[in-house]
């Protein structure tokens, strides 16, 4: 029985390693969907810019070189904002695969211990079984043996 507690035990820890794991990637997806929604913002912010810069400039007939200037600057700028959000989010996309292939190794390792405890509690079943088998033999040889000794 002891051998049983022990992997009562392990499942315990096994179960609380998943359950890490498991929180981990729920922080790791929040931080992802975060960083999208961030890098969806600076894209439509900077389609936006374009589309307002486009129309002062027509309804100003033009403008000065500084003024087209300070716009592509800030252009680039926002492109740099993008490009960094892109990566930025390319990392945080790896870091939830990973947690989520960290939870699956953990789920895994949880189903091997439950499974393992199954086979065990059944193996002690059988030997219970053979003990009882044997201990119910061996009382109706006895009650045999004593009917033999009476009779004869």
């Amino acid at each position: 029985m002891d051998s049983i507690a022990l992997l009562h035990t392990l499942l315990q820890r096994a179960e609380a390693e998943r359950d890490s794991a498991l929180a981990v990637l729920r922080q790791a997806e929040a931080q992802l969907r975060a960083a999208e929604a961030q890098a969806e913002q600076l894209r439509n912010y900077r389609s936006e810019y374009d589309q307002r810069w486009t129309l002062r400039f027509r309804q100003a007939g033009g403008g000065t070189r500084e003024l087209l200037q300070h716009h592509q600057t800030f252009g680039l700028r926002l492109d740099e904002a993008i490009t960094h959000q892109h990566g930025s989010t390319t990392q945080l996309q790896q870091r939830a695969e990973r947690a989520r292939a960290a939870l699956l190794q953990r789920e895994q390792r949880v189903a091997a211990v439950r499974k393992l405890i199954e086979r065990r509690e059944q193996e002690l079943g059988r030997i219970a079984q053979r003990r009882e088998q044997r201990a119910e033999d061996e009382m109706a040889m006895r009650q045999h043996q004593r009917r033999m000794a009476l009779q004869g």
